[in-house]
């Protein structure tokens, strides 16, 4: 006599980590906000317009002066395209070079 086995439907894997993956990039911040070097602003002014703009601390506003200046620009900031439209508009008011970029 034979035997048969029954066959269970098992939950697809792939269905599982394609939503897992989705998740997950919803979460990254995919947008980053670039100020470039230029010899028109100052140090103090560019760091001042980091704290006040993106609430870095005078560390790290500093930091990123220093690279903008040396490597001729820096990624300041990453979020969301329009959380950095407004920090963008208000550095690129204060005459500072800056754009918003995907990582």
């Amino acid at each position: 006599m034979q035997k048969f086995r029954q066959m269970t439907t098992l939950p697809s894997p792939e269905i599982e980590v394609i939503e897992e993956i989705v998740e997950d990039l919803a979460n990254i911040k995919l947008w980053e906000l670039v100020v470039f070097n230029d010899e028109v602003n100052t140090f103090d002014h560019v760091i001042s317009t980091l704290i006040d703009v993106c609430q870095h601390s005078p560390e790290q506003a500093e930091q990123c002066t220093l690279i903008i200046h040396y490597k001729g620009k820096c990624g300041v900031k990453s979020g969301d395209f329009e959380e950095l439209a407004a920090m963008r508009n208000e550095i690129c008011r204060r005459e500072i070079s800056a754009e918003i970029m995907l990582k």
